[in-house]
């Protein structure tokens, strides 16, 4: 921030409206006149504005750039000024003059122009006044709230909408037409609130309060307004730091001169700053972004994740004349840059700054970024290089000619065929053989001749519910050709579905403690579960043993998260701190004679150790293509990535969310659908009280948050549809949220579940979602142009 002038004030300014635009602002001069300056030539004369009779108490610019507009109000007058006209007159030596509005409304503390500048609002104690801006009238009065009211704004997209905040912490929304009011919110906080900002593009409307807390409310055609995110400024400043100081690699310092006393950050202004102009096409774009003006500096804030991106305060800026602010004025954007004008707290001044928004975007910008696709071959010394060496067993001995064989012990006798009648016949042609058509073809092979529906709707409408007699489900996933379904339960077993939830599922039973994930290889020959009781087993396709048992004396902890990795070539497993990589070899063959002794074969490769060395609670990689990237969770709420190449931490966030992650997904697609290379970037993330984060490798930074649905203690899970369009998310409401991606707010809300929603799987074939709840009930959801249940 650079300070481009400082005026000198009789009295202080500290809670009084001042007003900016980006080629003027103005501010009370001798109590009951106005002087108006110009930002763009410093030196010259201000414009002097007299016509008030007692002290001005607010004032505001127009919307429209021509004419200029501003807006003055005292306990006698309210007047609208026509600046270029003023200036005009004064040149030619007469008295300017503006046009009275309103008279004897009281004091006035905000006032607000429309977009189309014919409307001001005027906020006097209880009572917004809505006048016309060309002559004297009362259009309408609105009169509701039981304290005074702090601030009212025209909504941006419908002209007919106001809303207005009081000191008794509720805002309300207005229907200029029949002067009715459409929403009344409930109390928001402790502490007054002070401000509301319409952000356009989204929709969306942001108020702040007092004690530094910001609401975002979706604002609908139905001009219901539903909670999209809640932020704490002081949290977020925090979260904020830690990152900082995990990005500099300068704890210690940052520690040593950080603030032990903690100071209130209301928050005194919102304004967009979105307009930024693409200094490089690598640089995270900013369409979501809003400034905060507060009493010890400026926060620019990402709407989308809820993070903060920059913090501007006063204390580092010794140049500044202000330490303390007590009201803020924006300007709009123009030329990359954005005008304030800010009053002093404790000192009668009032200070001119200015901000460049590409330096802010620099500023912001994050540390290096990776991609989930490999750029370049296994190194020598990579982990991935390991091969799995298997010792030859020494030839038998021998005695004299003679060589030890079994007689009997054969695992299969074939038969002489002494009993079987002589054959009288070599070859018989086959005749009349029925023509197999192409699709019975692909049918009967297991192909899909139709990719995912890239356009499809989000699956809302349950078609089938299957119970399983009040087990918890703890994890769900389908195989690749989305066929079949593994579900884990609470009670140590697995039960393998045919797609559609139809028939009766195979059971697979062996581990002691509930199942806590289940995977499948991408051949789909294999499948693994893993379980509390410290062992994981891998499972041979229409066996009822498992082919491979990894018993408890080889994990320390209970496993967090398994799968297969590398295209199968590995066995990927999170257990404690450690991350650790197997070799392995399923042996299919049957010996009914020996099959207590295991034939499969299994080596540990690799085992690295999270950085901090806190247990990992969630695990994700990608192995329907080659990747390096593992992500996992911490029990200290840190997320870090691993690059299996080089065998290590090559990306950690020390705070990613304020509880541990428990689960982490990854945008992996499917055989059936096709996404730009850049999707596969992004991932997800899930913790409990904090929502659902989505994160980009390439930044890497959180990009968008999402927090509509309950999760206070449950690890509900979430997914991403195979075209990565859509994200599920179970809830403890009993229902499951689909969101959008492009979007803050859910989609689709799923009632009507018997209990918490606790997993949830998108079909990689079909449009589908299964969800699976803590009394054991599976819904299977269609979008509602496929579903049976239409009609």
């Amino acid at each position: 921030m650079i300070e481009k002038l400082r005026v000198d004030c009789e009295k202080l300014l500290s809670r009084q409206q001042l007003a900016c635009d980006h080629c003027y602002f103005s501010i009370p001069l001798h109590g009951k006149d106005i002087a108006v300056y110009s930002t763009t030539d410093l030196l010259q004369q201000p414009l002097l504005l007299t016509g008030h009779h007692g002290e001005v108490s607010a004032m505001t610019f127009g919307q429209r750039n021509a004419p200029v507009l501003l807006c003055s109000a005292s306990d006698d007058y309210i007047i609208v000024w026509d600046i270029e006209l003023c200036k005009k007159r004064t040149e030619e030596g007469r008295v300017a003059a503006g046009t009275v509005i309103g008279t004897l409304l009281g004091e006035v503390v905000h006032l607000s122009f429309c977009f189309s500048d014919e409307r001001v609002a005027a906020c006097s104690k209880e009572t917004t006044y809505i006048l016309n801006s060309t002559r004297q009238e009362v259009i309408c009065t609105l009169v509701s709230h039981h304290g005074p009211v702090t601030s009212a704004e025209f909504c941006p997209w419908n002209k007919n909408l106001l809303v207005t905040t009081s000191e008794d912490r509720t805002f309300k929304v207005w229907d200029l037409q029949t002067e009715a009011l459409f929403y009344q919110s409930f109390v928001l906080s402790a502490s007054p609130l002070l401000t509301a900002f319409f952000s356009e593009e989204n929709k969306h409307l942001i108020v702040g309060s007092n004690d530094g807390q910001v609401w975002c409310f979706s604002f609908n055609e139905d001009h219901k307004c539903h909670l999209v995110t809640r932020m704490d400024l002081q949290k977020m400043e925090k979260r904020h730091k830690v990152s900082q100081e995990a990005v500099n690699h300068h704890q210690t310092d940052v520690a040593e001169h950080s603030e032990k006393v903690e100071t209130s950050k209301p928050v005194l202004r919102i304004a967009s700053c979105r307009r930024f102009t693409d200094i490089n096409a690598d640089q995270p774009k900013a369409d979501s972004w809003f400034c905060i003006g507060s009493s010890d500096g400026l926060y620019v804030v990402d709407l989308a994740t809820s993070e903060l991106q920059a913090a501007l305060y006063f204390k580092d800026h010794p140049d500044l004349s202000l330490c303390m602010a007590g009201s803020w004025s924006v300007s709009s954007e123009y030329s990359n840059k954005m005008v304030f004008v800010v009053s002093s707290l404790f000192t009668p001044c009032v200070v001119l700054l200015e901000l460049c928004l590409s330096d802010l975007l620099r500023v912001s910008a994050c540390a290096e970024g990776f991609s989930v696709f490999p750029s370049s071959p296994p190194l020598f010394q990579s982990p991935l290089n390991d091969e799995l060496r298997r010792k030859e067993p020494n030839p038998p001995k021998q005695k004299g000619n003679m060589k030890d064989k079994p007689l009997v012990f054969h695992s299969k006798v074939k038969s002489s065929g002494y009993t079987h009648a002589p054959r009288k016949m070599m070859f018989t042609p086959k005749i009349n053989v029925p023509k197999v058509s192409s699709k019975q073809s692909n049918k009967n092979t297991g192909l899909h001749l139709q990719d995912y529906p890239v356009d499809s709707a989000a699956p809302t409408v349950p078609c089938t519910e299957q119970s399983i007699a009040n087990k918890q489900v703890s994890c769900l996933q389908f195989s690749g050709d989305g066929k079949q379904i593994l579900c884990g339960l609470g009670d140590s077993s697995v039960l393998l579905y045919r797609s559609g939830l139809t028939g009766n599922p195979s059971v697979y039973a062996g581990h002691d403690r509930p199942v806590s994930c289940v995977s499948w290889s991408l051949s789909r020959q294999w499948w693994l579960s893993a379980s509390d009781d410290l062992s994981l087993r891998v499972w041979a396709h229409c066996r009822s043993e498992p082919a491979i048992t990894m018993g408890r004396k080889m994990f320390p902890k209970p496993i967090r998260g398994a799968q297969f990795y590398y295209l199968d070539k590995f066995l990927l497993l999170a257990s404690g701190p450690s991350l650790q990589l197997y070799l392995y070899h399923v042996d299919t063959s049957k010996d009914d004679i020996k099959r207590y002794k295991q034939q499969s074969v299994i080596k540990r490769t690799s085992c690295f150790t999270t950085t901090s060395a806190t247990d990992i609670t969630a695990m994700s990689s990608v192995n329907d293509f080659l990747s390096y990237m593992v992500l996992v969770g911490g029990f200290d709420r840190s997320m870090q990535v691993f690059d299996m190449n080089r065998g290590a931490v090559v990306w950690e966030v020390p705070d990613a969310h304020s509880r541990a992650i428990h689960c982490i997904v990854q945008n992996k697609g499917s055989a059936f659908s096709t996404q730009p290379s850049e999707s596969y970037n992004l991932f997800l993330t899930s913790a409990v009280t904090d929502g659902v984060k989505i994160w980009d490798l390439r930044t890497p930074r959180c990009v968008r948050r999402y927090d509509n649905h309950v999760n206070r203690c449950h690890p509900c899970s979430s997914a991403i549809s195979p075209c990565g369009r859509f994200i599920a998310s179970g809830s403890e409401d009993n229902c499951a949220y689909v969101y959008d991606i492009r979007s803050s707010t859910y989609l689709h809300k799923l009632q009507k579940h018997s209990d918490t929603v606790l997993s949830v799987a998108f079909n990689p074939a079909t449009p589908e979602l299964l969800t699976g709840t803590l009394d054991g009930k599976l819904r299977l959801f269609r979008p509602s142009s496929r579903s049976p249940l239409e009609s």
